[in-house]
């Protein structure tokens, strides 16, 4: 049933694209994908007409559900019922049938789980203008490819898609992702903290007010041209670099430096990727609970460093799909929070890597290890102080959510605020 219902959605999805003949934006990598296809959505919505793949519907089943509709929130509520599908499959045919209000652009972002799932999403969805994010040294979902290569190898397929007239925009701080040039016809815009990028980052740093982090500060350097981009709510070079790549693609659409600047700067990242929250007894969380890789991990910890605070609490859930990297990664990891955090919680059977390395560098009471997220949150309400700064981060599949809302200062806001808040992923 899953397979027909697959089949039809992508043949009307196909039929739109015939139909309707929108723009097509993709965004792949291996970190920073959300971000940056928030951030490219917030900028072309200032002048065009578009519409962005919601959460990380981001497969053969979910890009078929954005160009039919706005599917996204319904599809994590209701997405188990007979009845969805139907309204799904009968507004389908009928947008064939009476020509509607369709987007320009639509800004969407290709998942890889496994070899050959870029080739096809590009076969199905051509773009027009793809994105490359990062790749990173160890990326996630790497135990389903020979190697980090061959997880390089699959993301480029989405350039191998584009044409002359197309554009390929691409990390240039990322190795992986410059030596992707090559692959493909189109013309190539790169972005990044590179003295070489045709978009480029400087003058990065944090802002706060007191001993509260507020959010970041860079400009954004196109040839002569330099404008401040100031950013609240969020920390992060990753959103940095997420506007860059934003910045890039608007003006490949038309749209000025200072029109983008300006629409940038009521921008806010996404829930989960390093966004800055209120928490119980005067302290600040650092949540970035969506997902964990090694790079965004190293990242999230570099933030944490630079971050004012009484004391800096790193808790660290499992890194997951790294396969044979997996305790390599964690050792790392932890030798990293260790020289960072005055105080490390691991959550998980794979952090415990983590924690026996922490072990060599902090005293045993600065450190703490549990199962799960729900047996660490008490731990970590019992522990933290006025003026602490709390980075908590760790897979999806760890929930560590659970952990921001136990000492969030506003959790009647969870809803708003925090990822994964749908009955679906509670019930779990």
């Amino acid at each position: 049933m899953e397979k027909i219902l697959s089949s039809i959605l992508l043949f009307l999805s196909q039929q739109y694209l015939k139909r309707y003949e929108p723009n097509i934006v993709a965004i792949t990598g291996n970190v920073g994908k959300t971000s940056t296809k928030e951030a490219i959505g917030t900028v072309l919505s200032k002048k065009r007409h578009i519409r962005v793949s919601a959460g990380n519907l981001n497969n053969q089943l979910g890009l078929p559900l954005t160009l039919l509709g706005d599917w996204g929130d319904r599809y994590y509520t209701q997405g188990s019922s007979l009845g969805f599908w139907l309204s799904v499959l009968w507004k389908g045919f009928f947008g064939l049938i009476k020509r509607i209000n369709y987007p320009e652009i639509l800004v969407l972002e290709y998942g890889a789980d496994r070899p050959g799932d870029i080739k096809r999403l590009a076969k199905h969805f051509k773009p027009h203008v793809a994105v490359v994010t990062e790749i990173s040294k160890v990326p996630v979902h790497v135990e389903y490819f020979d190697s980090p290569e061959g997880v390089a190898l699959e993301k480029s397929k989405i350039l191998e898609a584009l044409g002359p007239g197309d554009y390929a925009v691409l990390n240039k701080d990322d190795d992986w992702v410059w030596l992707m040039k090559d692959k493909t016809q189109a013309h190539v815009v790169t972005f990044g903290f590179d003295e070489k990028s045709d978009i480029r980052v400087s003058d990065y740093g944090y802002w706060s007010e007191g001993l509260e982090p507020k959010g970041i500060r860079f400009r954004i350097n196109q040839g002569e041209e330099s404008l401040e981009v100031q950013l609240s709510g969020s920390l992060g070079k990753s959103q940095a670099m997420a506007s860059a790549a934003a910045a890039s693609v608007g003006l490949i659409f038309g749209l000025s430096l200072p029109d983008i600047v300006e629409t940038l700067r009521h921008h806010h990242g996404p829930q989960g990727r390093l966004r800055i929250l209120r928490g119980v007894k005067g302290t600040w969380i650092l949540d970035d609970t969506y997902n964990a890789s090694p790079a965004s991990t190293k990242l999230a910890l570099e933030t944490l460093k630079g971050l004012p605070g009484m004391r800096k609490i790193a808790v660290l859930g499992d890194m997951l799909e790294l396969g044979e990297y997996t305790e390599m990664a964690h050792r790392e990891m932890g030798e990293m929070a260790s020289s960072i955090a005055d105080i490390l919680v691991c959550v998980g059977s794979r952090s415990r890597f983590m924690f026996e390395t922490a072990q060599r560098v902090l005293p045993q009471s600065h450190i703490y290890s549990f199962a799960t997220s729900q047996e660490a949150r008490l731990k970590v309400q019992e522990i933290i102080l006025p003026g602490d700064v709390v980075l908590i981060k760790g897979s999806q599949g760890m929930r560590m959510e659970k952990i921001v809302e136990e000492i969030m200062a506003e959790p009647e806001k969870k809803n708003e605020l925090l990822v994964r808040q749908s009955k679906s992923w509670i019930k779990k």
